[in-house]
């Protein structure tokens, strides 16, 4: 399978003119009008927790890998605008800040309007969880951040976290994909449930793919011919990591809660060291706007700075070009 990857944020590349951005991942596509926006995880000097940005490409561009620009602050061109504060949200999200965003469009049926969210995992107490899925709603002005979150765990399985959401609106409802569990005890698991206003009345929690998968970031977007999903499978042990870490990529006619009714995944990307990045999570796909048969594909990756500290990963941020797979291996 041929495949271009392409760097957009690194940390030792700097970012500009932008002097308080110490690094951007976590990436969600969103096409808003006649621009793409990408939405992102930052940790900002000077700013507690962790922040949400936003980058762009110029009115009327199409999908690419390069051209992006992060937003300013707009009374200080050097410093990075964050989406929101966090005076509603402080008591259930500040601590853990704000992680995996997700942009979706939907119904409202509660208010009788469409509306728009960045979905997110937030923590009361700390940085590695436990978890809260919430999400910032834009009120045609500006991103507003919400008192409570709108999902939180409630099955056993799910060991009271749970985060990495991936939200569409199809169908009349909202339907969610997320993690339970912890990177820490090396327990993932893929779950599942629906609400007509996405903020409750949630359907039973269900586990969509079991631990063994080691799903992370199931994200569905739509096609002309049906949906379609990408995500990663990830190794939070020491290395090698196994064969199937990396990226993956799969079809379904309908976008189902049933990990049954998707195709058989094909891996598009490995774990193999880049330099830049290894073990690829945090895929956000969309088909490209000039070629139906090509699939663009942000995702987040780290590497080590090899310098003895207690946490010596560098986050970034790239994209993945490939042709839309239709065999049964790379």
């Amino acid at each position: 399978m041929h495949r271009l990857e392409t760097k957009i944020f690194d940390p030792a590349d700097g970012f500009g003119t932008l002097a308080d951005v110490v690094e951007v991942t976590d990436p969600t596509l969103a096409r808003r009008g006649n621009r793409w926006w990408l939405y992102g995880a930052s940790q900002v000097v000077g700013r507690p927790g962790i922040q949400l940005v936003s980058a762009s490409l110029p009115a009327g561009a199409p999908l690419s890998p390069t051209g992006w620009t992060l937003t300013p602050d707009s009374g200080d061109a050097r410093k990075i605008a964050t989406l929101a504060g966090y005076d509603a949200s402080h008591a259930w999200d500040l601590q853990g800040g704000r992680h995996c965003p997700c942009y979706v469009r939907g119904w409202d049926a509660d208010c009788g309007d469409w509306v728009e969210r960045i979905y997110y995992a937030g923590a009361a107490e700390h940085l590695w969880g436990p978890y809260a899925i919430g999400y910032l709603q834009w009120n045609r002005h500006t991103w507003i951040d919400q008192p409570a979150p709108a999902f939180i765990a409630s099955e056993s399985w799910e060991r009271g976290s749970v985060y990495e959401p991936n939200v569409i609106y199809a169908d009349g409802m909202w339907k969610l994909w997320y993690v339970a569990g912890s990177n820490q005890q090396d327990y993932l698991v893929h779950g599942f449930a629906e609400s007509p206003n996405g903020r409750t009345g949630w359907s039973p929690h269900r586990i969509f793919a079991p631990a063994a998968e080691r799903m992370f970031d199931f994200c569905v977007y739509p096609t002309t011919n049906g949906y379609e999903a990408v995500f990663s499978r990830v190794w939070v042990r020491d290395p090698p990591a196994p064969p199937a870490t990396g990226l993956w990529w799969c079809t379904a006619p309908n976008p189902s809660g049933n990990l049954d009714d998707w195709s058989r995944p094909l891996q598009i990307m490995t774990a193999e060291d880049r330099g830049w990045h290894s073990g690829p999570w945090k895929p956000s796909g969309r088909p490209s706007d000039t070629d139906p048969d090509r699939r663009l594909v942000f995702f987040s990756g780290s590497y080590s700075r090899n310098d003895g500290s207690p946490f010596p990963f560098v986050f970034t941020l790239g994209c993945v070009e490939i042709e839309r797979p239709r065999g049964d291996a790379m």
